[in-house]
């Protein structure tokens, strides 16, 4: 009080004392005090002038202020300097404000507001101290201001709506701020407000405990997050980043939470959308019943050294072109992922924590790119880390321990990196079935129940310096018709067989070390090649039963260039029809070798070293190949492309015939067995060229039937002199099989000095007229561009004269694909998620962009996604549960 203040007393009686605060109010002047004995007073006071007000004596809060009328404010405030100390304000209606500062600034000491808000609009600034507020409706604390608002203290409780509103341009410091039982948000930011959250307490709001909005963006410092009644932390279209924060006291540029709490999450803990940005420092987010942090939209996610425990969903989650950094960040006791990556959303996570989660710690999925550094998983339900659909994974370094399925799964076409990956425990290593890039580098695989390293069905992964140790059955397994490349690895102490090639494979392995192998150090399944140059294979059968080193199956027709056998009973063991070559390989320390020594020999396949020579001379002649009728029958089973088989069988009788002619002696007819497919992608075009090719092995006019992809990045160089030999190298690759070149069209849709399309084209029309019955080269795209291409050269014209038109699939036919998807990956569909997965297809549009097959791959995919939220939600799920398909679970979108 200055010198020249003046006292006012209020009491209701008593000689010099005002019987009312508005009697008080009228006769004071600005800096003066009003004094209020104990008692209840029902007024409605407007403050116009600087002024305080203040208990008399008597307990804090033995003054109580009521509202006169339900639809006016106990307290309402238009000048500046106003103070009210130790007062309890009441209003009529909680739905309206019990306190309104329209102007000027008011600050409230120790008082209790109830039944109704606490309102700042205008310019005006507000202080709360000491302060309860509770009992109000819509909000308890509004902050719809242009200026400045503190909070210190204050606990906000008994809430129908959210807690603490702020907006406008409000710049808002809390303090040690509780809010407690409130059926909307704990705070809510929105606007261009900016706010300061220190040492803050938010438990159990009916949705968000923390929600902002608009140009808003977050900053969480050393904050608890858990417990909350939907999210925890929700940011929506913020545009504002969180290095626009100076420092706590100013608020620029957005949110920061410093040592806040908040409890009891129904669903997200932090959810970020639209072009948000949120950072979170040393948080904790526990408890949760859905993601703990969710990334959506164009959003912007960071987290440093927080913890995410007992998600009731994914750990981390982020969708559309969000990105996600986390450095030093542990998710723990997820009950689904620990990390799932969809959409196009990137994410890189450094020296993260993953432990506990019911389902994969890791699902990168459809286009989204994942970068792990230095990252730690272990006790997965399913796998470590799981890669699908077009999905980028880079893994450097890290460990990975305890994995209830693969320590890595990589599927359909997804792109990964791994370097100095440690794999230990679990059902499975490393388990790669991707079309895509795969590329291991110096990754350690010990103790799998199973395989160490899994190459599937048709991959080409390339395996770099990996060590695979103390495996329960195979040391690495490279599966039917896949082709990786292996160099400078080694697999030591496998229960079963160090290396197993299955049939029709045909890996490079350069540098391979096995040893000390149960069973054999090299099995080659039925008509797989291959080969295997300056590898060691070394004590197989180290278990104490005799195994041979090297066993090669019926057509097995491996190269073994520079290898050494050394230290087991028997080298090498040959199934009949088997035809391996042996180059420059010896075998020491071997108690019964058969491995021929010398240059380019080849082991009789007699199924002993002391077979008869003649014997095996004809059972070396070549393997038996698929029969026509099986690859019809193969044709026959794919879904739709009625046309394409017509055709295919069609050739197929033409090429019968033309063999026939060839055995008679007869001159063949005129006949060019290249061809052009047409058709949008993901109607099997690349399938039925593979079939192809093994249909004209059948037939006896190609010598493998194999396939080699090409696109134009493999044909054509980047500098003078360098397509020739590019486009050369790749069309040896394929000498006795079919050249398959995607999207052809592209070697003539660029036109200048600098583009060597044409360049690709004339080598590739010389070595096909040179080798014409070695190469059978198909030449795939869209329709009118191979029309376009065909006609852009007269030799194209020439050769490729019979085109395959593969028709768009039909809804029941894109079912179908689904169905067979789910079989092989042990789902059903329920069936009423038959018909409306066929409703499903029928509505979407069948433009150019339509993606068939791999649409219908990527609709199960995503199906599988939503079912495994869905029942995440069940206490008990059964088995039937965790496998059934429903319509609920189609997306309206993908």
């Amino acid at each position: 009080m200055t010198p020249t203040a003046t006292v006012h007393r209020v009491a209701p009686k008593g000689r010099g004392a005002h019987r009312s605060i508005a009697s008080a109010l009228r006769a004071a002047r600005d800096g003066d005090e009003i004094r209020i004995a104990p008692g209840e007073y029902v007024e409605q006071l407007l403050l116009d002038r600087a002024v305080r007000l203040l208990p008399e004596d008597g307990p804090e809060r033995a003054v109580r202020l009521l509202a006169a009328s339900p639809g006016r404010p106990v307290l309402e405030v238009t000048a500046p300097g106003v103070r009210v100390e130790g007062i309890a304000l009441t209003g009529q209606d909680p739905s309206r404000p019990a306190v309104l500062v329209g102007s000027g600034d008011l600050e409230l000491d120790a008082c209790g507001i109830s039944g109704g808000r606490v309102e700042a609009g205008g310019d005006a600034s507000l202080t709360l101290t000491d302060c309860r507020v509770s009992g109000a409706e819509l909000a308890a604390v509004h902050l719809n201001t242009t200026g400045s608002a503190r909070l210190t203290r204050v606990v906000v409780e008994d809430i129908e709506g959210t807690g603490v509103v702020i907006g406008s341009r409000a710049v808002a410091v809390a303090t040690e701020l509780t809010v407690r039982r409130v059926t909307g948000s704990g705070v809510r930011v929105r606007g261009a407000a900016r706010a300061v959250l220190r040492e803050c307490r938010i438990s159990g709001p009916g949705r968000s405990g923390l929600l902002v909005e608009d140009e808003a963006s977050v900053a969480a410092l050393d904050c608890r997050v858990a417990e909350t009644a939907v999210e925890g932390v929700r940011v929506l279209g913020s545009s504002a980043r969180p290095e626009d924060v100076s420092d706590e006291e100013s608020a620029d540029g957005g949110v920061l939470l410093t040592r806040c709490e908040i409890l009891r999450t129904g669903t997200d803990g932090v959810a970020v959308s639209g072009t948000g940005d949120v950072l979170l420092t040393d948080c904790r987010l526990r408890d949760g019943s859905g993601p703990g942090v969710s990334a959506d939209g164009e959003s912007r996610a960071e987290l440093v050294d927080c913890q995410v425990d007992r998600a009731h969903g994914s750990g981390l989650v982020t969708r559309g072109s969000a990105r996600l950094t986390a450095e030093g960040t542990s998710v723990t006791g997820s009950r689904a992922n620990g990390l799932l990556a969809g959409d196009r959303s990137e994410v890189r996570m450094t020296a993260g924590d993953m432990t506990e989660c019911s389902f994969s710690a890791v699902h990168a999925c459809e286009e989204s790119q994942v970068t792990l550094t230095a990252c730690r998983i272990a006790s997965t339900a399913e796998h470590g880390i799981r890669a699908t659909d077009r999905a980028g994974l880079t893994v450097e370094g890290g460990r990975i321990t305890d994995c209830g399925l693969s320590g890595v799964q990589i599927d359909s076409a997804a792109q990964v990196r791994m370097r100095g990956l440690s794999v230990v425990r679990g059902r499975a290593g490393i388990t790669t079935e991707s079309t895509g890039t795969v590329v291991l580098e110096e990754c350690d695989v010990t103790d799998a129940e199973r395989a160490g390293i899994s190459c599937g069905t048709g991959t080409a992964p390339v395996l770099r310096d990996c060590r695979i140790s103390g495996t329960g059955t195979a040391g690495l397994v490279i599966g039917e018709r896949a082709a990786p490349s292996v160099e400078g690895c080694t697999v030591r102490d496998a229960a079963g067989s160090g290396l197993v090639v299955g049939p029709q494979a045909e890996p490079r392995v350069k540098s391979l070390t096995v040893a000390r192998t149960g069973k054999n150090s090299l099995f080659v399944g039925e008509k797989a090649r291959g080969t295997f140059e300056d590898c060691v294979f070394a004590g197989a059968g180290s278990d104490g039963t005799a195994f041979p080193a090297l066993h090669v199956s019926a057509g097995g027709a491996p190269v073994l260039r520079g290898c050494l056998v050394r230290d087991t009973e028997e080298d090498v063991a040959l199934e009949k029809g088997a035809r391996p070559v042996f180059d420059d390989c010896l075998s020491r320390d071997v108690k019964n070798p058969s491995l021929p020594t010398g240059a380019d020999q080849s082991l009789a396949a007699a199924g002993s070293p002391g077979a008869d020579p003649q014997t095996s001379a004809r059972e070396t002649e070549a393997p038996p190949e698929d029969t026509i009728e099986d690859l019809l029958a193969e044709l026959d089973g794919l879904a739709g492309l009625d046309r394409v088989k017509q055709d295919v069988s069609s050739l197929v009788k033409l090429m019968r015939m033309v063999r026939r002619r060839e055995e008679m002696g007869l001159a063949p007819p005129p006949l060019s067995r290249h061809l052009v497919f047409t058709g949008n992608p993901g109607t099997g075009k690349t399938t039925v060229a593979r079939l192809y090719g093994r249909i004209l092995a059948a037939v006896g006019l190609l010598e493998r039937g194999h396939l080699v992809e090409a696109d134009r990045s493999a044909l054509v160089g980047e500098y003078v002199g360098h397509t020739g030999p590019k486009t050369s190298r790749v069309f040896q690759q394929a000498r006795g099989g079919v050249l398959f070149i995607d999207e052809a069209y592209s070697l003539t849709q660029y036109a200048g000095s600098n583009d060597f399309g044409q360049e690709a084209i004339a080598t590739l029309l010389k070595l096909m007229e040179d080798h014409r019955d070695d190469v059978v080269v198909i030449v795939a795209g869209y329709l009118k561009e191979m029309e376009v291409f065909v006609r852009s050269n007269p030799g194209l014209a020439s050769r490729f004269n019979r085109t395959l038109l593969f028709e768009d699939y039909g809804s029941a036919e894109l079912v179908s694909i689904v169905e067979h998807q789910a079989a092989q990956h042990q789902y059903e569909l329920a069936p009423d998620a038959r018909e409306s997965l066929a409703a499903r297809f029928d509505a979407m549009p069948r433009d150019r962009g339509f993606g068939n097959g791999r649409t219908a791959r990527q609709l199960f995919q995503a199906m599988t996604e939503r079912q495994a939220y869905r029942i995440a939600e069940l206490p008990d799920a059964s088995e039937s549960d965790v496998m059934t398909l429903k319509p609920e679970d189609i997306p309206r979108s993908l």
